[in-house]
């Protein structure tokens, strides 16, 4: 894991945020809100976070791919986080019913290029985007070991949300994947990313 922080400012509230594949942090930077943010990708291996028991609160926002990266972690990690919020993603990434359905997720690793890749933002976001570069090697070995990894215990979450406009994870797995937690799901009018619909934090750990 790759961990930097988005906001660093001496606050007692933390949101250590789980980013998706290949997105980088664009997505979140344009959210507001009194908390440090601790930004978390590249789950091609899941280290260790860097001490956070300064912290009063701590939240975990999991997107995409690292809902199961948060999920396997949290199996292991004596952070006791206040709040967990998963957003667009499962504990079980390559499921045919739970996740992203195996031949999609292989043709995707396969045939990864940078002209690709501008289609998968497209699809991300639900419309074309500026140009975004992407190392193809790197990100490939990614994907294979989300795969290889596999899914996870889930722990209990106190906000899924998912998207009914989604064309990565299909919105029936991921209702499918949280039907044990289905008193905390709501669904949004979105694409896979849908951070635009908010402009503050809370508004996404609400």
């Amino acid at each position: 894991m790759q961990t930097r922080w988005l906001r660093h400012s001496g606050a007692s509230d933390l949101i250590v945020l789980f980013g998706g594949w290949a997105l980088g942090a664009a997505p979140f930077e344009h959210l507001a809100g009194d908390q440090d943010v601790l930004f978390v990708d590249d789950f091609r291996d899941l280290g260790e976070l860097p001490d956070l028991s300064a912290y009063a609160h701590k939240a975990a926002v999991t997107y995409s791919f690292g809902v199961a990266a948060f999920c396997h972690f949290s199996q292991r990690t004596n952070i006791e986080f206040n709040r967990r919020v998963a957003v667009n993603g499962s504990h079980a990434p390559v499921d045919r019913k739970l996740g992203i359905p195996p031949v999609i997720f292989d043709k995707t690793a396969d045939t990864l290029s940078d002209v690709n890749f501008q289609s998968f933002l497209a699809l991300c976001h639900g419309s074309e985007q500026p140009h975004q570069s992407i190392e193809v090697a790197a990100r490939q070995e990614e994907l294979w070991k989300v795969k290889e990894r596999g899914s996870a215990l889930a722990p209990a979450f106190d906000r899924i949300w998912i998207s009914t406009a989604d064309r990565i994870f299909p919105t029936a797995n991921l209702k499918r994947a949280w039907a044990d937690q289905a008193n905390v799901i709501t669904e949004i009018d979105a694409p896979h990313v849908p951070f635009a619909l908010w402009s503050n934090w809370s508004e996404v750990l609400s």
